[in-house]
């Protein structure tokens, strides 16, 4: 069986640490990649509020699922303004982090009461450009009811989003 605790995954991006360091930090180039428009700036200890930029394919997402074996659920559409994230840390070039809810998406969720995950990136400059490690943790203290679900979701999701970053910045 699978462990349900860390998504861990690593892309080494031709690019130089700042420039990559500036796609992750700034909200607005965050979001161009992510997919999402967020208001405002990433702050320590502050929520920042957004919208997806466009409205989501539920028929799509629940033929995701089953391809990757779970079993479909419905999805909810999130209000425009939505609590996207809280930054938990700022190390400038080095180490970004925020909590959020998984698979925030999932029709089952409550999100005043639902725990979050821990979403850190990691910045190392190489020969090459720069080494992006993203993890994300926690998944334990999602309800044992949407945990696999949220877990893998997620999992797929950070592989496309490691993919939309390198187009970014490269």
């Amino acid at each position: 069986m699978i462990a349900l605790d860390k998504i861990e995954k690593h892309v080494t991006l031709h690019a130089p640490v700042s420039q990559v360091w500036k796609a992750i930090t700034k909200a607005e180039e965050f979001g161009r990649w992510f997919g999402v428009n967020l208001r405002g700036e990433f702050a320590v200890g502050r929520p920042i509020a957004g919208s997806f930029n466009e409205k989501l394919d539920e028929a799509s997402i629940m033929e995701y699922q089953r391809k990757i074996g779970l079993s479909p659920s419905e999805i909810r559409q999130p209000e425009d303004g939505f609590t996207f994230c809280t930054v938990e840390r700022i190390e400038p070039e080095h180490y970004f982090s925020f909590r959020w809810i998984p698979y925030g998406i999932d029709a089952e969720i409550d999100p005043k009461t639902e725990a979050t995950t821990l979403v850190e990136f990691f910045l190392e400059g190489t020969n090459d450009g720069t080494l992006l490690k993203i993890v994300e943790s926690g998944f334990e203290a999602i309800p044992q009811n949407r945990r696999e679900r949220a877990f893998r979701m997620n999992e797929g999701g950070w592989a496309g989003q490691a993919e939309n970053i390198r187009k970014y910045v490269e």
